[in-house]
């Protein structure tokens, strides 16, 4: 199911879950595309929906130096993409971890809002009741992640 099919489905609540912040979010992601010499590289997949986010990077001296991302999501995973590009330069990778793990328990155990500067998660925070869109909106923290700790090992 698509999000246009779910709009088309009249659910008052799942229209509300698409805010316009979500949508403005999902229509300007920063950093699209690839990197030519990443030092890590990470594709997730959702198989519940079929979103994909691929995040290339480059670590120096324990911080994110470089990144990009191919993002082929739906607008939820594509709003959590935007909230990562705007932040992810000058994290490390316990950060990355960290804020992927408070978002986790953010959408699964109603818990606190991803700390400074991952804040705004928050936005997504109607998701919750959504649980087949989690593992989208984890995608682009899942795929940073994972290029962090490959881009370290290397």
């Amino acid at each position: 199911m698509h999000d246009s099919d779910l709009v088309k489905s009249g659910d008052s609540d799942l229209v509300k879950l698409y805010s316009g912040r979500i949508l403005a979010l999902a229509a300007d992601i920063p950093h699209l595309g690839r990197l030519t010499a990443p030092t890590g590289t990470a594709r997730k997949r959702s198989p519940l929906c079929g979103s994909a986010v691929t995040v290339d990077l480059v670590m120096k001296d324990g911080r994110v130096a470089d990144f990009a991302q191919d993002v082929k999501a739906c607008a939820l995973g594509q709003a959590s993409a935007s909230i990562l590009g705007g932040v992810i330069l000058g994290r490390s990778r316990a950060e990355l971890e960290a804020a992927r793990e408070m978002l986790r328990a953010m959408l699964k155990d109603n818990g606190a809002v991803p700390a400074a500067p991952f804040q705004g998660y928050e936005v997504l925070i109607p998701a919750r009741d959504y649980k087949n869109r989690h593992a989208s909106i984890l995608l682009a923290l899942d795929a940073a992640c994972e290029a962090a700790a490959q881009a370290e090992a290397a």
